[in-house]
C-alpha cells in the first residue's frame, strides 16, 4: 500500500486546477475520473475530455513506491470540500480502490486502471514556442470572449481567432451580429500562425489564468495548441474551418466620431434596458451636436428616455442596437473612456479605446 500526505487545502486546489473540463456523464466512465501518477514524492494529475487534456504536478508526501490510478474527479473534490482546510489527508492506493483519510472520516473509493485512460495525441510537430505575461491574455480573453458564438451551425464562430504574426498576438470573436477584437506585443517576432480555439478551452482558460506575473507559453500545430504555464500543460483541439475576415468587418472610414465616459454610458444603456421587449432588447442612440439620447419602449407602451452631454459636432444620427450587444462590451473594458464611430444610421458601429489601437469593437445596427 502506498500513501500520499499533505493539506486538505493543497490537494483540493491541484485537484480543482484539472478537474474543469471533466464531465459528470460520458458515454466513456474513465472520463469522470482523474488520473493520478505518483513518481518519488511528485505526483502528476491529468484530466481529459477526448478534446482537451489537462496535466499538473503537485510535490506531495509520501512513502516509497510509484503507482497510477484513476478516481472520480468530482466525488473526490465534493468529500476535500467538506474537510477543513488545514487538515492533513492522506491517499492510500489499495488494488482496485483508494482510501481517503482525514481525521476520523474514511472514504473508499473505487478506481480504474490508469492504462485505459485516453491520453490525447500529442501532434508531433508545433510551431515555435511564443509567451505573454498570465494577465495579459487573461485581459484579451476577457475583452473578446464574450463576443463568441453560442451552439452557431457555423462551428467556426463557436470560439476566438488567434492569430501570432510578427511581434503581435490578435484575438477575434464574433457571432455573426458582433465582432470583438483585441491584441498584444509579443516578445519574440513569429512566422504568422492562425488558429481557432473552442469555446470550451476559452472559458477553461479564463478560469486557470491568473493576474499573476508568470509568463504562458504557447505553441500552435494544424490540430492542436499546446498552453504552459504554473507547471500545468493544457492541450486542445483545435476548430478546422475558414474563420471570416475580420479586417473586412472592421469599419474604416467612419466620419463622427463621440468620445465618451465608459462608466457614464454602461449606466445609461443600463437604466433604459430595463424597459426594452424581452425578445428584441432594442434601444435608440440619437446623437446631435452635444448630447446622445438613449430611448427605449416595449409593448406595454412604457418608456426610457436617457440623456448625456457629450463633446460632439457632428452629422444628427438615430441608430438601433440591440442594448446587450453594448453592455457586453462596455462591462468588459477597463478604460475610462471610449469612442464610438459612427457613418449613419443604417451602418454598424465601431466602438474603441481613445488613443489605443489594441482594441475594436463591431456591432450592427438594428430596426427598431
Amino acid at each position: 500500500m502506498i500513501v500520499l500526505k499533505a493539506t486538505q487545502s493543497k490537494v483540493l486546489a491541484v485537484l480543482q486546477s484539472v478537474a474543469g473540463i471533466v464531465e459528470r456523464r460520458h458515454t466513456l466512465p474513465i472520463l469522470a475520473n482523474v488520473m493520478l501518477r505518483k513518481t518519488g514524492g511528485t505526483v502528476q494529475l491529468t484530466t481529459s475530455d477526448l478534446e482537451i487534456q489537462i496535466r499538473t504536478s503537485a510535490e506531495l508526501e509520501g512513502d516509497a513506491g510509484d503507482f497510477s490510478t484513476t478516481v472520480g474527479a468530482r466525488k473526490l473534490i465534493d468529500i476535500l470540500r467538506t474537510m477543513p482546510a488545514d487538515q492533513t489527508v492522506t491517499l492510500e492506493s489499495s488494488q482496485n480502490k483508494l482510501i481517503l483519510k482525514g481525521g476520523k472520516s474514511k472514504f473508499t473509493l473505487q478506481t480504474l486502471p490508469a492504462e485505459d485512460f485516453p491520453l490525447v495525441q500529442e501532434a508531433a510537430n508545433f510551431g515555435p514556442a511564443f509567451s505573454v505575461p498570465q494577465k495579459v491574455l487573461k485581459a484579451l480573453l476577457s475583452q473578446v470572449s464574450f463576443a463568441m458564438a453560442v451552439h452557431d451551425i457555423r462551428y467556426y464562430l463557436n470560439g476566438i481567432l488567434f492569430v501570432a504574426e510578427g511581434t503581435q498576438l490578435s484575438l477575434v470573436s464574433t457571432d455573426g451580429h458582433r465582432l470583438a477584437f483585441a491584441s498584444a506585443a509579443l516578445d519574440v517576432e513569429v512566422p504568422k500562425q492562425e488558429v481557432i480555439l473552442p469555446r470550451k478551452t476559452v472559458l477553461e482558460m479564463q478560469r486557470l489564468l491568473s493576474d499573476a506575473e508568470g509568463a504562458i507559453e504557447m505553441q500552435f500545430a494544424n490540430n492542436q495548441a499546446k498552453f504552459s504555464f504554473d507547471g500545468m500543460e493544457f492541450v486542445t483541439k483545435l476548430v478546422e474551418g475558414k474563420f471570416p475576415d475580420y479586417n473586412r468587418v472592421i469599419p474604416k472610414n467612419h466620419q463622427n466620431h463621440i468620445t465618451l465616459g465608459r462608466q457614464a454610458f454602461l449606466s445609461s444603456l443600463q437604466r433604459t434596458a430595463i424597459l426594452t421587449s424581452d425578445k428584441f432588447k432594442g434601444v435608440r442612440l440619437n446623437v446631435e451636436p452635444g448630447s446622445l439620447r438613449v430611448a427605449s419602449n416595449n409593448a406595454e407602451q412604457e418608456e426610457a428616455v436617457d440623456e448625456l452631454d457629450v463633446d460632439y459636432d457632428g452629422d444628427t444620427i438615430e441608430i438601433g442596437f440591440n442594448v446587450t450587444y453594448l453592455i457586453d462590451a462596455l462591462g468588459n473594458m477597463a478604460q475610462d473612456m471610449v469612442t464610438i464611430s459612427l457613418s449613419d444610421g443604417n451602418s454598424s458601429a465601431l466602438l474603441t479605446i481613445p488613443e489605443n489601437e489594441t482594441f475594436k469593437y463591431v456591432v450592427m445596427p438594428m430596426r427598431i
